[in-house]
């Protein structure tokens, strides 16, 4: 048995923002899987909003996404002031990790790419020992030059992968996605940010009391506050001039800017979600796991700082 679910998002600063729980939208991921259907997740927040309208490749990288979720608290605010209401916040880490469960009940084969080597590594053990049951079936680091993108897409596609995970930053993990998102032949695509250091210990994540009060970007401007201080305080006051416009005049629907790339928002999509199953682990070896040397330059570098 298995019910449908209606992805007809909430129209947000231009965006259609599903209006999904984590536990829908982990059981997409699941049905995805199942049927070697392509999912590519997107997460919206305040600091992509800001950006959306100066940066077209963002902006298509977006519209190109099977369903997009809102990571951000002040997104789940703003969708309320805007009567167009999402049920919770939905972060990438947190999807993150529920998948990885997935994974390791249902023996699924993951890829990694993103972050320093260093880190990547770390990572990985931190996967071998909370999920055994997952299958890494790749890695790489995020230290690479544009134009290696396709050879690392290819080896990707050669991984047999069900889930990729992009451990880079914005909006370097949205352009790669939406460039070779439908030839990795990968049914899950989710670009996680600065989750890989976060799960490898190299940053903390804030408690979940700061996280309930929407406050994770203070927490993560306590950690670096040189760095970040600027940065949030331009972002947030933005965001809510933003916030103040969009009630008085909602902004239309974006259109993809390049030729011939479609935009997802056209239609309600609709996705079979299958009720829980059982175990199910692998019956075949896994994939040799790679991790390659960075190389000296880097446009599509994940690093210790979240997308």
């Amino acid at each position: 048995m298995s019910e449908a679910v209606a992805l007809r998002g909430q129209p947000l600063f231009g965006l259609d923002v599903a209006p999904l729980t984590l536990a829908q939208a982990v059981e997409l991921a699941r049905e995805a899987v199942r049927t070697r259907a392509r999912l590519l997740i997107g997460v919206v927040n305040a600091a992509k909003v800001v950006k959306l309208t100066a940066d077209p490749l963002l902006r298509d990288s977006l519209l190109t996404c099977d369903v997009l979720l809102a990571d951000g608290q002040s997104v789940v605010w703003a969708s309320r002031v805007l009567h167009h209401p999402l049920p919770e916040r939905v972060a990438g880490i947190d999807l993150f990790e529920a998948l990885l469960d997935v994974a390791d009940r249902d023996g699924l084969r993951v890829y990694l790419l993103g972050a320093r080597p260093d880190v990547l590594a770390a990572l990985e053990e931190v996967v071998a020992r909370r999920w055994p049951g997952v299958v890494v079936a790749g890695s790489r680091d995020g230290y690479f030059d544009r134009s290696e993108s396709a050879a690392v897409a290819d080896e990707i596609r050669r991984s047999r992968a069900d889930m990729l995970f992009l451990g880079m930053t914005t909006p370097h993990k949205e352009i790669f996605l939406g460039t070779y998102g439908d030839d990795l032949d990968v049914p899950v695509l989710h670009g996680v940010g600065g989750s890989f250091d976060v799960l490898a210990g190299v940053t903390r994540r804030a408690p979940e009391r700061w996280q309930r009060a929407g406050l994770e970007w203070a927490y993560r401007v306590r950690q670096e506050p040189r760095r970040l201080w600027r940065r949030y305080l331009v972002t947030n006051t933005a965001f809510v001039g933003l916030l103040v416009v969009e009630r008085i005049h909602p902004r239309t629907p974006y259109r993809p800017s390049a030729p011939g790339r479609p935009a997802r928002t056209e239609q309600p999509v609709r996705m079979r979600v299958p009720r829980p199953r059982g175990p199910r682990r692998p019956t075949t070896g896994s994939a040799p796991t790679s991790t390659n040397t960075p190389t000296t330059r880097s446009t599509q570098e994940a690093g210790a700082r979240h997308g």
